[in-house]
């Protein structure tokens, strides 16, 4: 079957449930992709980003502290609270904006709005791959030109990859999140209209998880 509204709904209150009783449910150290994308960033000189999907704000905060305006969207309000909480706690809450948002919905910024968009795993939520595509379109809209796209999935090598409950695509329902899988050739969908800097592997976790980090830039005007 295709995924529904009811479907993402329904896993917007087991993120909600899960993050209200597991307070630092990924521990309070920042993600190594987090960590990587803030060299590059740092390299190129970019200041303004787009975190999709920040969760309870481990990677937010990394971004925060190290000189960037963030601004975080993740469709959990708890998610949303907690890292507006830890922004004020933190004194960082003059570059540090969290906001509640679907993103299967437009993007809820003008064009060329952020010179760099970072997701971790956000990619992997259950998202049908039209809705993917629309949304990596969505990002290049409010990128600036020479803006990047930094993110991470899940692929298909993963060992959760074909277990649990096939709900339709790529996407399988495990321990009660649902998991959008990726491979190579669905990653270069999710990318036209980039130039695809990098596809890289790397592992996160104790099973562990099996991940691509992927890095694209916004062509700028000929």
């Amino acid at each position: 079957m295709d995924p529904t509204k009811d479907l993402l709904n329904g896993q917007r209150n087991h993120w909600d449930k899960n993050f209200a009783s597991r307070t630092e449910m990924f521990g309070d150290a920042p993600s190594d992709p987090a960590q990587r994308a803030l060299e590059l960033l740092t390299q190129e000189g970019k200041i303004t980003l787009l975190e999709l999907g920040g969760g309870q704000g481990r990677d937010t905060i990394l971004f925060a502290r190290n000189g960037l305006s963030v601004t975080m969207l993740d469709y959990s309000q708890v998610a949303v609270e907690t890292v507006t909480a830890k922004a004020q706690a933190s004194g960082l809450n003059n570059c540090m904006t969290a906001i509640r948002h679907d993103v299967r919905e437009p993007l809820p910024f003008r064009d060329e709005t952020f010179e760099a968009v970072f997701s971790h795993m956000l990619y992997c939520m259950p998202i049908t791959n039209a809705e993917v595509e629309r949304l990596s379109q969505e990002i290049r809209r409010v990128l600036k030109p020479g803006g990047l796209n930094i993110f991470t999935v899940r692929h298909t090598g993963d060992p959760h990859f074909g277990t649990g409950i096939h709900l339709g695509e790529e996407m399988y329902e495990v321990g009660g999140f649902i998991v959008n899988f990726f491979d190579q050739a669905k990653v270069e969908r999710v990318s036209q209209g980039y130039d695809l800097l990098s596809i890289d592997e790397f592992e996160e976790g104790g099973m562990p998880r099996k991940l691509f980090r992927v890095t694209l830039k916004k062509p700028l005007p000929k």
